[in-house]
């Protein structure tokens, strides 16, 4: 992965991995190729919006307690 990735850029790549993962033709060992990718992309989105969620928590004076 890249390390100047941004979240749109991840987002984008796992769309792009979820399309060639529904095509019959990727090969078992691409298919688990992408798919290793694509988890590594998915924690990474994970983690930047748990980061701006935060964030936003922060700035509007809510407690991180107050989750539900």
């Amino acid at each position: 992965m890249k390390s100047k990735m941004t979240f749109e850029l991840a987002v984008s790549r796992l769309e792009e991995i979820v399309t060639s993962l529904q095509d019959s033709t990727v090969s078992l060992e691409e298919s688990l190729k992408l798919y290793e990718e694509g988890a590594k992309l998915s924690k990474y989105c994970y983690e930047t919006l748990e980061k701006a969620e935060q964030k936003v928590r922060t700035l509007t004076g809510e407690e991180t307690t107050n989750e539900a």
